[in-house]
């Protein structure tokens, strides 16, 4: 199937697609602050320049787009125009998260992943669930890593 939309148009709208402060990653460093919790946004000294670091806490946290980091949620659906280009690219986004992980880790840092359908679509889950959540493993040393998702 080929694209609805000319090159040129297409290329303007994936040019305004946001990387950074997205509506999730909002939600999340709002509530957490909101606690009482205080981060550094995208650390570049960090792999992956994780949305929202904690140092008080050894942790990070990444709010993750579905579609982006390919996660196996109702809103994650391969594209069916130029398909190669879209495997390639998703399947990269995944083995670069998969790589920071174990980099972050390795550096005695604790990760965080709140993936997109947590906040979004027919399966999220109430945001002060979410927030409380982080907030929970935040505060409990012992737990290295938190994935957070919508309920299936």
């Amino acid at each position: 199937m080929s694209d609805i939309v000319s090159p040129e148009t297409r290329s303007r709208m994936m040019a305004g697609i946001k990387g950074k402060n997205t509506k999730p990653e909002m939600i999340i460093r709002k509530g957490l602050h909101r606690l009482g919790f205080r981060y550094r946004l995208h650390d570049s000294y960090l792999p992956g320049k994780p949305d929202m670091v904690f140092p008080r806490y050894k942790a990070v946290i990444f709010a993750h787009g579905c579609f982006w980091h390919g996660h196996s949620c109702h809103l994650f659906k391969w594209p069916s125009s130029n398909e190669e280009f879209w495997r390639t690219k998703i399947e990269r986004n995944m083995e670069v998260d998969k790589q920071n992980i174990i980099r972050l880790q390795a550096m005695g840092w604790r990760t965080g992943i709140v993936w997109e359908c947590a906040l979004k679509g027919k399966y999220k889950i109430n945001r002060e669930e979410v927030i409380e959540l982080c907030a929970q493993w935040l505060q409990t040393v012992d737990m290295t890593s938190i994935e957070i998702g919508g309920q299936c």
